[in-house]
């Protein structure tokens, strides 16, 4: 069980460290600072801790989202996961990898050197996530190793090489640093593909002959976030000791590699993106096909993959800003209500089972992302604390699950009274 654990998580991690999750940090270690501690907390706590908790989720709710979805009742359980797939998966994240694959890697505004770049790098993760079953090994016996060599060679020249000291915070960093580390690290969307991946790890454990699923799932979604966390704060530190003004993290990282390493500093760097966005698109592939074949078992995992790798190679190849626009209503949309889930289905076991807090909780997250998305309907919502931070939802909900929360504690209790009556009568 030991070797599978270590080799699920790895693949876990690899499948979670996307472009965003390699770019954002560095961008972060620069803007916050002086105040990059906070900043870096508020990032892990969303970043890491929210992603492994969505995990563990899963498992304790049953074997996927949908298990989990359906307690929010049976338009919930079959719309949410639905969106959620195909913005994890051709609508977002996966196009995503291959358009910034290709912005590093070539660089031209060309549409045909797009097609053709795209063309090869999702044949190739179509080719490595054919067999479901084999992702945990091509991942985390090949493909995370590799990866995590190349990180650390570079964060650990660039700790000995450049000697930069952080500067004063800049923007939201400045008043709040840790909500702005808060929001970054929000913004990965790895909360709403854990709760996809959560059903690659558990058929990886179940391929493996693992008996104690939910154990393992725990202890692989725990190895991936330490990892995430300690490569999280590596690649910050670059951020730190870097002088300069850059556009994003790509240029920082870009410069770092220059700096320490020369001209196959941008090999290596090119190299460190593109398996970072190749282990995230075969792990989306395979989760996505997994999902939408246990949806309509009439259509295969391969015809799936397929699809999917199609669809992701098109929008890839119209750039990443077509990418960004298509996705952005439906992630800010299903964002407060996949996060409301993985609360509840946390809490739910150190209470009693609930009802009403499920539907409560989750359809004013519903609601409220509806109306912070429709701008003739924002005014209405812009009151909220935390609004300007995309987190007007929170005390809605907290307040929403409350109430919930009292109605089923009632209904318990009446339950109790009416069991002892029957028992003394």
């Amino acid at each position: 069980m030991k070797k599978a654990v270590l080799i699920t998580s790895l693949m876990l991690f690899s499948m979670f460290f996307g472009a965003g999750n390699l770019i954002f940090p560095p961008m972060l270690g620069l803007s916050a600072g002086t105040n990059y501690l906070p900043a870096i907390v508020g990032f892990l706590a969303t970043g890491v801790l929210l992603p492994v908790l969505a995990v563990i989720a899963v498992v304790v709710s049953g074997e996927s989202v949908r298990d989990m979805a359906s307690r929010g009742g049976k338009i919930f359980g079959l719309v949410f996961p639905i969106l959620a797939y195909l913005s994890i998966g051709a609508f977002y994240a996966l196009p995503r990898t291959g358009a910034v694959s290709y912005s590093a890697a070539v660089g031209v505004d060309n549409a045909a050197y797009s097609g053709i770049f795209n063309f090869v790098f999702f044949a190739v993760a179509l080719a490595l996530s054919w067999n479901p079953n084999g992702v945990a090994d091509k991942l985390g016996k090949w493909l995370t190793p590799a990866l995590l060599i190349l990180i650390v060679v570079l964060v650990g020249l660039s700790y000995v090489t450049l000697d930069g000291t952080p500067g004063a915070p800049t923007g939201a960093y400045a008043q709040q640093a840790a909500g702005a580390g808060l929001l970054e690290g929000y913004m990965t969307m790895d909360a709403i593909a854990a709760l996809a991946f959560g059903i690659v790890v558990i058929s990886a454990f179940k391929y493996q002959k693992v008996r104690k699923v939910r154990t393992a799932t725990v202890m692989a979604a725990t190895i991936a976030g330490v990892l995430l966390a300690l490569v999280y704060l590596g690649l910050g530190s670059i951020g730190q000791r870097v002088i300069g003004e850059f556009a994003d993290g790509t240029a920082i990282l870009n410069h770092a590699a220059h700096t320490t390493m020369g001209e196959a500093g941008r090999i290596i760097f090119v190299a460190i993106l593109i398996l970072a966005c190749m282990t995230t698109a075969v792990g989306l592939i395979s989760a996505t096909s997994e999902f939408f074949n246990s949806l309509l078992p009439g259509i295969s995992y391969h015809v799936w993959a397929v699809l999917f790798a199609l669809m992701s190679f098109g929008v890839a190849t119209m750039g990443l800003d077509t990418v960004l626009a298509l996705a952005a209503p439906v992630i800010g949309f299903i964002y407060p209500s996949a996060i409301t889930l993985v609360a509840l289905t946390l809490i739910e076991p150190l209470l009693f089972r609930f009802k009403w807090t499920y539907l409560l909780g989750i359809w004013m997250a519903v609601v409220w992302a509806l109306f912070m998305g429709v701008p003739s309907l924002v005014p209405y919502v812009a009151w909220a604390p935390l609004h300007s931070m995309s987190l007007g939802w929170v005390i809605p909900v907290v307040i929403a699950a409350t109430i919930g929360l009292v109605m089923d504690g009632n209904k318990k209790a009446t339950r109790a009274v009416g069991k002892k009556v029957t028992i003394s009568a």
